[in-house]
């Protein structure tokens, strides 16, 4: 019997860039809840990065200790349905669809196999697949922090650090739609990006520091992990709340300490990790979002799969715009 191949990106252990190769893989084959995916456009991330690297270094006790487990990195993706299992009622052949493999991975290729009640939905026609291929990083990742941890009501002052981002953009505009006061912290090439997606206020943090500024926020949102609770405290409102997605020891404590003693919180969240029954409403929330034009994606770089290593190596430099996708 033949067998049929694709074509992933493999991590081969951590490092930089160079850790990356494309290599040929026997294509999946759906079972009989499950459908298979030709991948149109899948994101790489900054926590592909850094999943990539191994840092933190605890992260590797649930990656791999010596190297990846998942071989094949990635966990958005959008595309076509080409292959059902024998019992899929869900979805047909052709079917547009996005969604987020979570900690399967696997997404950084050319098909990916998913079970048909997993994190998958139907795309928009409005929505290419580069687009709808962001939704499960930046765009989920912030309403489940602004929504769900934040509880940001209308009225109230949120201030988003790394603005500029893939979880900044997102943050921005969701924030905007509860009605909140939004000012965006990034870098002096940025503000205008900042600024059209609805900001309030622009910090650039080459000039200023954001906590020493004197204002006070109810949320300080550090997207990219590069303030602390401790230098943010300063900045928050007595009951006022400091969150990030970038988990280090001293937040992991922050968070236990707050938790029992003080007003002002510190809040961390693995959106990945939750279960589908609480992923799927976000995604669901977005997909509305999109198909309403309240929201965008914001594309930076869009790079074949065989480039993935350029599209690491620029991730690395921090300069990212939005998102980063492979179009395979």
């Amino acid at each position: 019997m033949n067998v049929v191949t694709m074509k992933a990106a493999a991590v081969t252990g951590y490092g930089n860039h160079e850790v990356l190769q494309v290599q040929e893989f026997e294509r999946p084959k759906p079972q009989a809840h499950e459908i298979l995916v030709q991948v149109k456009a899948t994101p790489v991330t900054t926590a592909d990065a850094m999943m990539r690297s191994g840092n933190p270094f605890f992260a590797r006790f649930f990656l791999g200790l010596s190297k990846p487990k998942n071989i094949i990195p990635g966990t958005g993706f959008a595309g076509i349905v080409v292959e059902l299992g024998d019992a899929v009622q869900r979805f047909q052949i052709g079917d547009a669809v996005f969604g987020e493999t979570a900690m399967g991975f696997r997404a950084n290729a050319e098909f990916v196999c998913l079970p048909e009640d997993g994190i998958v939905i139907k795309k928009p026609n409005s929505l290419s697949f580069a687009e709808a291929a962001t939704a499960c990083d930046g765009l989920v990742t912030s309403l489940n922090f602004i929504q769900n941890l934040a509880h940001l009501q209308a009225g109230q002052k949120i201030l988003i650090n790394g603005a500029s981002g893939s979880l900044g953009t997102a943050a921005v505009q969701i924030a905007k739609q509860v009605g909140a006061h939004v000012t965006g912290v990034c870098s002096t090439r940025n503000i205008e990006l900042v600024q059209s997606l609805g900001a309030d206020q622009v910090i650039d943090y080459t000039t200023t520091d954001f906590t020493r500024t004197g204002e006070r926020y109810d949320v300080i949102y550090d997207t990219i992990g590069k303030s602390s609770f401790s230098k943010s405290k300063r900045a928050l409102k007595s009951n006022g709340i400091y969150m990030s997605p970038v988990l280090k020891l001293p937040l992991l404590f922050q968070m236990l300490w707050s938790s029992n003693f003080g007003k002002k919180k510190a809040k961390f969240s693995a959106t990945g990790l939750l279960p589908k029954e609480a992923f799927l409403p976000l995604l669901n929330q977005i997909k509305e979002g999109f198909t309403k034009g309240q929201l965008k994606a914001v594309i930076d770089k869009s790079y074949p799969l065989e480039a993935i290593r350029e599209a690491h190596q620029y991730i690395d430099t921090g300069r990212k715009r939005g998102n980063v996708v492979l179009v395979p």
